[in-house]
């Protein structure tokens, strides 16, 4: 349970974040947005932050189900559109999938795992920006601070977009928002909100089966956050890290990460400052 304190730091972020996106839609001249809407928390809370920054017929939710999308993520995805009252779009991408794997072949090219994921996440975000094109929409990017540090994200694919609402923030305060934006749901300036199904499933990018997130990185969320917060905000050495609780190994290895992926860094786009209390 939240104390008063951190209550009042998660909804100052919220409100922050809600206001960079007025701000910046404004000063770019963009009315409308366009979100991805994959079923998980992250498109999710975007979804309802777009929505109380500039009203729900200007949010437009567009669900890209590709070859290991869940029928259950596809329902999260669709209750949350009714939740919020935004209009959606349903756009298949395995089709596509098929014709790289073709064009591939007939080239005598064999795509790799990696490479066949991070085409479905490409195959996603050029159908996003082609709506963004046609109807002038702005691509609102799904990235969140955790995954963007140590670069589990797909360069020209979920990084893409004008700006990024949760690129200030760990995945843990992700998870926070969520929960304290749906605990205001009664509240009469905001909407109604994210299905908890959304708060509770294992995260995962669906882009090979029976993937979740967690396992991808090769360590849970709560910990990862734990070090990066450590390490980046606070800026303590790998000693004090190690002092928390974990192995040298462990951390030296999230280290190698936010090295490893710093060039990725550099094309994320814009995010809300995130000013963290103590």
């Amino acid at each position: 349970m939240q104390t008063e304190k951190e209550y009042t730091r998660t909804a100052q972020a919220y409100e922050t974040c809600v206001e960079a996106i007025k701000k910046f839609a404004q000063e770019k001249g963009f009315s409308d947005v366009v979100i991805g809407l994959s079923g998980g928390l992250d498109s999710a809370l975007v979804a309802a932050l777009c929505v109380d920054a500039l009203g729900a017929t200007q949010v437009h939710g567009v669900l890209l189900p590709g070859p290991y999308t869940l029928d259950s993520s596809q329902e999260d995805a669709a209750a949350l559109a009714q939740n919020l009252s935004i209009s959606t779009t349903i756009i298949p991408i395995s089709a596509m999938c098929n014709s790289f794997e073709e064009a591939f072949a007939e080239a005598q090219q064999t795509l790799t795992p990696l490479a066949r994921e991070n085409v479905q996440a490409r195959c996603r975000m050029i159908c996003l920006m082609a709506l963004s094109n046609t109807h002038g929409w702005m691509l609102m990017n799904t990235s969140n601070k955790s995954e963007a540090l140590v670069g589990y994200c797909t360069l020209y694919g979920d990084m893409a977009g004008a700006f990024a609402p949760l690129g200030g923030l760990y995945k843990t305060e992700v998870y926070e928002l969520a929960r304290w934006r749906n605990s205001i749901e009664e509240a009469e300036e905001y909407a109604s909100l994210i299905p908890l199904n959304i708060l509770e499933k294992a995260p995962s990018a669906e882009l090979s089966a029976d993937q979740t997130d967690e396992a991808s990185l090769g360590i849970a969320y709560s910990d990862l956050d734990r070090i990066l917060i450590a390490l980046v905000e606070e800026e303590v050495s790998v000693e004090e890290v190690c002092a928390l609780g974990y192995a040298e190994e462990e951390v030296e290895r999230v280290i190698s990460l936010i090295k490893a992926s710093a060039f990725k860094r550099r094309l994320l786009p814009p995010s809300p400052a995130i000013t963290r209390g103590a």
